[in-house]
């Protein structure tokens, strides 16, 4: 997973702790995401996304790799 949600924090001028305390979370998440380390739930994406005014597409996307890894193992 890539994510924008560092450069979309910083552009407004927020620490990690400001952002989780908007959307009950701990900082540490916020971290995570901010590595692609953790996938956000979908609750969670969204309330981000409205944090920043954005869509949850411009701050979280999964490239080919990630869809790979999620479909391994399962059948066509």
């Amino acid at each position: 997973m890539r994510t924008s949600l560092k450069l979309h924090r910083l552009e407004k001028d927020m620490k990690q702790s400001d952002l989780a305390d908007l959307v009950n979370v701990r900082r540490e998440t916020i971290g995570r995401l901010e590595q692609g380390l953790y996938c956000p739930s979908l609750r969670l994406a969204m309330d981000i996304a409205k944090v920043f005014d954005t869509t949850v597409e411009d701050l979280f996307s999964f490239d080919d790799e990630d869809d790979a890894a999620s479909t391994s193992g399962k059948a066509a």
